[in-house]
Protein backbone atom coordinates (compact mmCIF):
# COMPACT_ATOMS: atom_id res chain seq x y z
CA UNK A 1 0.00 0.00 0.00
CA UNK A 2 1.78 3.03 -1.07
CA UNK A 3 2.10 5.96 0.91
CA UNK A 4 1.16 9.15 -0.40
CA UNK A 5 1.43 11.87 2.24
CA UNK A 6 2.59 12.06 5.79
CA UNK A 7 1.89 14.93 8.05
CA UNK A 8 1.72 15.04 12.41
CA UNK A 9 1.85 11.78 12.07
CA UNK A 10 -1.07 10.69 10.50
CA UNK A 11 -0.08 8.12 7.34
CA UNK A 12 -2.13 8.94 4.08
CA UNK A 13 -2.15 5.75 1.48
CA UNK A 14 -3.75 4.45 -1.38
CA UNK A 15 -4.33 0.38 -2.54
CA UNK A 16 -4.02 -0.72 -6.11
CA UNK A 17 -7.55 -2.48 -6.68
CA UNK A 18 -9.42 -0.81 -4.47
CA UNK A 19 -13.49 -0.45 -4.24
CA UNK A 20 -15.82 2.21 -4.85
CA UNK A 21 -16.12 4.67 -3.56
CA UNK A 22 -13.40 6.41 -4.25
CA UNK A 23 -11.33 6.92 -0.74
CA UNK A 24 -7.56 7.35 0.96
CA UNK A 25 -6.65 5.63 4.46
CA UNK A 26 -5.83 7.55 7.10
CA UNK A 27 -3.57 6.04 9.81
CA UNK A 28 -2.80 7.66 13.48
CA UNK A 29 -1.42 5.77 16.65
CA UNK A 30 -3.03 2.70 16.00
CA UNK A 31 -6.35 4.19 14.81
CA UNK A 32 -7.64 3.79 10.80
CA UNK A 33 -9.83 5.65 8.93
CA UNK A 34 -11.53 4.79 5.27
CA UNK A 35 -11.67 8.54 3.65
CA UNK A 36 -14.47 9.00 1.16
CA UNK A 37 -12.37 11.54 -1.45
CA UNK A 38 -15.69 13.36 -3.04
CA UNK A 39 -18.04 13.72 -0.42
CA UNK A 40 -15.14 13.90 2.54
CA UNK A 41 -16.18 11.88 4.86
CA UNK A 42 -15.41 8.80 6.87
CA UNK A 43 -16.33 5.01 5.18
CA UNK A 44 -15.19 3.05 7.99
CA UNK A 45 -13.10 3.13 10.95
CA UNK A 46 -12.00 6.29 13.63
CA UNK A 47 -9.80 8.78 14.42
CA UNK A 48 -8.96 11.04 17.05
CA UNK A 49 -10.81 13.99 16.62
CA UNK A 50 -7.77 16.58 16.33
CA UNK A 51 -6.22 14.39 13.70
CA UNK A 52 -9.74 13.43 11.83
CA UNK A 53 -10.04 17.66 11.52
CA UNK A 54 -6.52 17.23 9.73
CA UNK A 55 -7.13 14.73 7.28
CA UNK A 56 -10.51 15.77 6.21
CA UNK A 57 -8.77 19.20 5.76
CA UNK A 58 -5.71 17.86 3.78
CA UNK A 59 -8.73 15.74 1.92
CA UNK A 60 -10.56 18.44 0.84
CA UNK A 61 -7.14 20.66 -0.18
CA UNK A 62 -6.14 18.07 -2.32
CA UNK A 63 -9.48 16.45 -4.06
CA UNK A 64 -8.35 16.93 -7.39
CA UNK A 65 -4.63 14.78 -6.64
CA UNK A 66 -6.65 12.45 -4.86
CA UNK A 67 -8.84 11.69 -7.85
CA UNK A 68 -5.83 11.69 -10.20
CA UNK A 69 -3.87 9.00 -7.77
CA UNK A 70 -7.59 6.80 -7.72
CA UNK A 71 -7.45 6.36 -11.38
CA UNK A 72 -3.63 5.49 -11.36
CA UNK A 73 -4.02 2.85 -9.02
CA UNK A 74 -6.93 1.82 -10.79
CA UNK A 75 -4.36 1.39 -13.82
CA UNK A 76 -1.85 -0.28 -11.83
CA UNK A 77 0.51 2.74 -12.57
CA UNK A 78 2.75 4.41 -9.70
CA UNK A 79 1.20 7.13 -7.26
CA UNK A 80 2.28 10.71 -7.34
CA UNK A 81 3.32 11.77 -3.88
CA UNK A 82 0.95 14.86 -3.00
CA UNK A 83 2.22 17.37 -0.26
CA UNK A 84 1.23 17.14 3.54
CA UNK A 85 -0.69 19.64 4.83
CA UNK A 86 1.41 22.56 6.59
Amino acid sequence: MPEISLFGGIRITMYYAEHNPPHFHAEYGGHKALIDIQRGYVIRGALPARQLKFALAWGEMHKDELMQNWELAKADQPLNRIMPLM
